[in-house]
């Protein structure tokens, strides 16, 4: 059993947490978070560090624990440090290309794909086979990695797609000939 929820969340210096009733803030050098909390898990705030204790053992209220836990811990990251992800184009002819706001993948359909940038992210493209998305919040910036990367998922047979930079990619064996 995991016991992850009883970690105290280390909120380091010019980093500032709020609570106003189950809707909690998070604001430091990289900007600000916002999100809702279940008002069965207590938060204690204290200067430095935030402690959670759940009310019940049963399976619900643990698994809730250790969630609230991890999602403040993501929120005072995302604010000191950010996170990243970076997707790799592989295959002949597959290439990439931003456009303001707009990101543009040329990945073997008949037309480009055009997916808008959701805002508080930044989408790089340093070269024409590497997207680097990078923001505050862990969630949003997985959503939208996995967003694109369902564009064209790599397949099994030539490792033909988009992944994750050190995604590593099963290739099967086709068919063979009598």
């Amino acid at each position: 059993m995991s016991r992850i929820g009883y970690k105290t969340v280390v909120v380091p210096a010019g980093v500032e947490v709020k609570r106003d009733g189950n809707e909690v803030t998070v604001k430091g050098p990289k900007g600000s978070l916002t999100r809702t909390f279940a008002a069965d898990i207590t938060m204690k705030i204290s200067d430095g560090a935030v402690d959670f204790d759940r009310p019940s053992n049963d399976n619900k209220m643990r698994a809730l624990h250790g969630t609230q836990r991890a999602n403040l811990n993501n929120m005072v990251e995302g604010v000191v440090s950010g996170f990243a992800k970076t997707l790799k184009l592989v295959g002949v002819g597959y290439r990439v290309q931003l456009k303001g706001k707009d990101l543009i993948l040329s990945v073997g359909y008949s037309n480009p794909v055009h997916m808008d940038v959701p805002e508080g992210l930044e989408v790089k493209v340093p070269d024409n086979t590497t997207i680097n998305i990078a923001g505050i919040s862990k969630q949003e910036v997985g959503d939208f990695a996995a967003e694109v990367r369902a564009v064209r998922s790599p397949e099994p047979y030539k490792g033909k797609g988009i992944r994750y930079e050190n995604e590593f990619v099963r290739i099967r064996e086709g068919k063979t000939g009598k």
